[in-house]
């Protein structure tokens, strides 16, 4: 099995840390798993910084071949759980089709102060390649 570790340039670095935005993991067979790190946005409110947080994943997802539909998990914190509704909102323009399986949590605290909404997915590449896969 190979694993590979990526920053793409054509996505939104690290912040403030030191770790890889994607790990790829190809298949037997062909396609690859796209496990991407936690992103967060900057914004004034809850949604704001979920539309940031969806427009990261979404580039570090095309710079793999992959877009949003092929996201078959989910896992999200909320630093106040109250705010669901504001974030599954957004998500919901963002993840328009069969709806991935899915975590949320409520954290007291992200690691950037200003951070009200983290989220990590994970992907299911097919083995077409990057100019096959459909914009999203």
């Amino acid at each position: 099995m190979k694993v590979t570790l990526d920053n793409p340039a054509s996505a939104p670095q690290p912040a403030n840390a030191y770790y890889s935005q994607v790990a790829r993991v190809e298949l037997p067979g062909g396609g690859a798993l796209l496990y991407v790190s936690g992103q967060v946005a900057d914004g004034a409110d809850v949604a704001a910084q979920s539309r940031g947080v969806f427009e990261a994943i979404k580039a570090l997802l095309r710079a793999h071949g992959a877009t949003l539909a092929d996201v078959i998990n989910i896992r999200t914190y909320l630093t106040d759980i109250g705010k669901l509704h504001e974030y599954g909102a957004v998500r919901r323009e963002f993840l328009t089709g069969t709806p991935p399986t899915s975590m949320t949590f409520e954290a007291s605290r992200l690691f950037k102060p200003e951070a009200l909404v983290e989220v990590e997915v994970v992907a299911a590449v097919s083995a077409q390649g990057p100019e096959e896969v459909p914009e999203r």
